[in-house]
């Protein structure tokens, strides 16, 4: 095999809770972390060199900041592979949006590469490299819908009913670092179990945050909510509803706001990224 084209998959937030503060800064939370069948495809093709090609550019982004180009690097540092690879990507998901765009083409990238280089490294294994791009980065490499909790590296396998989700983007980015970084961002959320999260408990710490930061998200979240109970995906800009079919949520999606993107996935247990490559 010389080339691979993997799904990119996105996910949201079913909740998020910030539990607390760690003395590193980074942030001890809760959440749910739902897969959905709609995302980024990536090509990769691999090269007898050691040169990592990186062929459809993404504006703004240098490739010191990459994670694709990050992922491929690192794998390769890590495994002593000889080979390169040429890496291409059809981008369908907003950067910034909280979806987990980034984090899920660095996890393709990794699982990939893994097969298109023969490595036989473990999901495990991998994970715990993505991990160092990212705290998103593991759940898409475990490839499964997935209660989380530490800093989001500590995963427990999830099966969620089916339901079909609208996402919409308003039209500006939010920045996770600032989120977190804002000492109005409510940090003691009190933890909950799984069964809590399934009577209802489905709030996220940022959301009111990034509200009043960003009219847009507010204004988004506002719209949608007519229809379906709205709330906000992760620290991006991004706010999802669900529905019972996919008809509802496209009549929904078809009579938004003329400044609002979106998309209608289906949430699903197994990743696609999984699916494509037969990993159980």
């Amino acid at each position: 095999m010389s080339s691979l084209t993997l799904p990119c998959p996105a996910k949201i937030n079913l909740f998020l809770h910030i539990t607390g503060r760690r003395a590193d800064g980074y942030h001890e939370l809760q959440t749910l972390f739902q897969l959905l069948d709609y995302g980024d495809s990536l090509k990769l093709s691999r090269r007898d060199d050691d040169q990592l090609r990186f062929l459809s550019p993404l504006p703004g982004v240098d490739d010191s900041d990459n994670l694709i180009l990050r992922a491929a690097k690192l794998l390769r540092e890590y495994s002593h592979a000889s080979l390169g690879a040429d890496i291409s990507l059809d981008k369908r998901l907003p950067m910034g949006g909280g979806i987990g765009g980034g984090s899920s083409d660095a996890a393709s990238t990794l699982v990939g590469l893994n097969h298109l280089w023969q490595l036989g490294l473990s999901l495990d294994e991998l994970a715990a490299l993505g991990l160092q791009l990212g705290a998103d980065v593991p759940v898409f490499i475990h490839g499964r819908t997935a209660w989380a909790e530490g800093i989001g590296e500590k995963l427990s396998p999830v099966d969620t009913e089916s339901r079909w989700y609208l996402v919409l983007r308003p039209n500006c980015e939010v920045s996770t670092a600032e989120i977190f970084c804002d000492e109005q961002l409510t940090r003691n959320a009190s933890p909950i179990k799984i069964a809590a999260f399934l009577e209802g408990a489905t709030g996220n710490s940022c959301q009111n945050l990034v509200r009043n930061l960003y009219p847009e998200v507010d204004k988004a979240l506002n719209w949608l909510d007519q229809f379906s109970p709205a709330r906000l995906t992760g620290t991006g800009s991004c706010v999802f509803a669900s529905f019972d079919s996919k008809s509802a949520a496209e009549a929904v999606l078809a009579e938004r706001p003329a400044d609002m993107s979106g998309f209608v996935a289906k949430g699903v247990n197994l990743s696609p990224l999984h699916k494509t490559l037969s990993i159980a």
